[in-house]
């Protein structure tokens, strides 16, 4: 368990400057008081700060499979959510027989969800440096190598024919393996046009 001992005029100020240095909210803590603030001879001479510890009680990768367990029996979805956590990225991945609902069309609700996960992760640890992903039955995985052979697909025609070509509208995530999938595609170059939520991916030719 993380914790902080800090210190302050009262407890509450030494409780704000533990929660400061640990990035947390306060409903995601213990506290213990050491010393309450105390006044010394004339309010001057020997006055005692206040000096509390502050735990974290649950970690981002913790909070996060809490908060989806919660968002699946709230939304009626039996499903059961599995956690990895490296250095870049903490990725949760839903499974069960009716979560599919959570993907929504060409994966919109999936975006939404995530999109809305990493505000609430943010605002709960304010220090956390890595990216929530949250994946549905490997959906990711599998739209990723759909998207590619499109990429490629696309990319050949445009190279015989000549003329550039628009793909559908896509979210950025979506539109970053277009790009990443056509980066060395000899003789084509990438570009995004249009405004969100209708930009779209251009396959042209150099």
């Amino acid at each position: 368990m993380i914790e902080h001992e800090a210190s302050g005029r009262t407890v509450d100020e030494a409780v704000e400057n533990a929660l400061n240095i640990l990035g947390v909210q306060r409903d995601n803590v213990e506290i213990s008081i050491v010393d309450e603030p105390s006044q010394g001879l004339l309010g001057l001479i020997g006055n005692k700060e206040a000096r509390v510890i502050v735990k974290v009680k649950k970690s981002p990768e913790q909070f996060l499979e809490d908060y989806l367990i919660e968002m699946l029996d709230n939304i009626g979805v039996d499903g059961s959510v599995d956690i990895d956590s490296d250095d870049e990225r903490v990725e949760a991945m839903i499974n069960g027989d009716d979560v599919g609902v959570l993907i929504g069309r060409r994966g919109k609700t999936l975006s939404d969800v995530q999109y809305l996960v990493n505000i609430i992760m943010r605002r709960q640890f304010s220090n956390l440096n890595k990216m929530v992903v949250i994946d549905v039955e490997n959906y990711r995985v599998k739209r990723e190598k759909t998207l590619t052979q499109l990429a490629k697909n696309v990319a050949r025609k445009v190279s015989q024919e000549g003329y550039e070509q628009a793909l559908e509208p896509m979210n950025p995530q979506e539109r970053r393996i277009i790009h990443l999938a056509l980066q060395d595609y000899p003789g084509i170059t990438t570009y995004s046009s249009g405004q969100e939520p209708y930009r779209k991916v251009i396959v042209a030719p150099k």
